[in-house]
């Protein structure tokens, strides 16, 4: 015998609420992807904007030198894509985002870290944007957050 599921909404944000908010009404959810996909056409440049706020933080830290200041807006922007990547159907984004949040998340660490490996993790977020390579799935992809993701742990 099977069982139906009344639950008919995609998944996504259904899991991403789960059940920390009680029972939310099923047609709410449905209604906030049926949103959330009339935005998608906006994604890509939503995401390139953002893309751009990250490249303008770096280059602030490499013309005035890495401080506090700078390395504290680096980091934020690196933040903002790794919350982002995903909504904007780059999870790769979110992956490499996460992992240069990592590696600057230090508040003194982050003032001796390696530039190289951080301008590693924001060309790997443009080229995946230029490339449209969106997951991990993709084998450059794969390559490029595995290679990332171990030059972080070993910085650590």
């Amino acid at each position: 015998m099977s069982q139906q599921n009344p639950v008919t909404q995609p998944p996504s944000l259904r899991l991403k609420v789960g059940g920390r908010f009680g029972a939310i009404d099923p047609s709410a959810i449905a209604k906030a992807e049926a949103a959330l996909k009339s935005l998608s056409g906006n994604f890509s440049q939503w995401l390139a904007d953002e893309v751009l706020k990250l490249d303008a933080a770096r280059q602030r830290v490499h013309d005035e030198g890495v401080t506090a200041e700078t390395m504290e807006t680096l980091y934020l922007r690196a933040h903002d894509l790794k919350g982002l990547g995903t909504t904007y159907e780059f999870p790769l984004i979110t992956r490499i985002g996460a992992s240069l949040c990592r590696l600057i998340d230090d508040k003194d660490k982050r003032l001796t870290v390696s530039m190289a490996l951080v301008d590693a993790h924001i060309d790997g977020i443009k080229a995946a944007v230029r490339d449209n390579i969106k997951t991990d799935d993709h084998p450059v992809g794969r390559v490029l957050i595995e290679e990332l993701e171990r030059k972080v742990t070993a910085a650590a």
